[in-house]
């Protein structure tokens, strides 16, 4: 039977509250400042490989939209990431985030150092969108009803616990935390609203998911690349790449 949709809006919820990737170790060793320099720059190295493909992602979904009215909502994801005359999108402050951390913005937006399971994760992300239903696109951008959470959490522990952190070098995180509710609200009642058989509900929850997944992996080639057992693959950032000031602005505070 098909589920209500309170009970519906609550089951997606639900697959955030247990598989959301603010409950994953590397972000818990991140905001509590366990992270050293070389470890917070290899996980700015490889989040921009999401953040850059994020408007591609879009693109991909609006050309596939045929309601206009839509196009034109969705648009604003592509213009809140790449910019726009008056807002320098969300591209470019990751890309202050990491000169403040001591990385050449150029190295990191050329995406060479990136692990081979981030691209491998955040491509199949774009693939899916382009290549699934809208309700299954639309589903998987749903863990924005859980990114405010991190991303305040982020702030305050990053603020606390490193040198670098200021206004300037966080004001990506501090500029989702106005626009992805408004992402959300739409992309949520959008989905309530054609999840009408119990068959689409599934899938759009799988579609949650998957998306819950794609960015668990990107955490897990992390850890594994430069936490435990530390083994970086071939061609990956290693330290010490693409840093020319590597001295400067990653020092722990306490």
């Amino acid at each position: 039977m098909i589920q209500s949709r309170d009970a519906f809006e609550a089951r997606l919820r639900q697959i955030g509250a247990e598989r959301y990737h603010d409950l994953h170790p590397f972000h818990h060793m991140l905001h509590s400042g366990g992270c050293s320099p070389d470890q917070v720059r290899a996980w700015v190295v490889n989040r921009y490989y999401y953040q850059h493909s994020i408007p591609m992602k879009d693109a991909a979904f609006m050309s596939r939209v045929e309601d206009a009215s839509m196009r034109r909502k969705w648009r604003k994801r592509i213009e809140d990431h790449d910019g726009t005359d008056a807002n320098e999108g969300g591209i470019r402050r990751w890309l202050r985030l990491a000169e403040a951390v001591g990385l050449d913005p150029d190295y990191v937006a050329s995406c060479r150092g990136v692990l081979p399971a981030t691209r491998f994760a955040v491509d199949a992300y774009v693939r899916f969108v382009r290549e699934k239903t809208l309700l299954e696109a639309v589903s998987a951008s749903l863990t924005e009803l859980f990114a405010p959470k991190i991303h305040a959490n982020r702030i305050e522990g990053l603020l606390k616990n490193y040198e670098f952190a200021d206004d300037n070098s966080l004001s990506y995180f501090r500029n989702r935390l106005k626009e992805a509710p408004i992402d959300v609200a739409f992309g949520l009642a959008w989905v309530l609203d054609n999840a009408d058989t119990l068959e689409k509900q599934d899938a759009a929850a799988d579609a949650l998911i998957f998306k819950t997944d794609v960015l668990w992996a990107q955490l897990d080639a992390l850890a594994a690349a430069y936490v435990e057992p530390a083994r970086v693959p071939p061609g990956a950032w290693r330290p010490g790449d693409g840093a020319p000031g590597m001295g400067g602005g990653l020092s722990e505070t306490g």
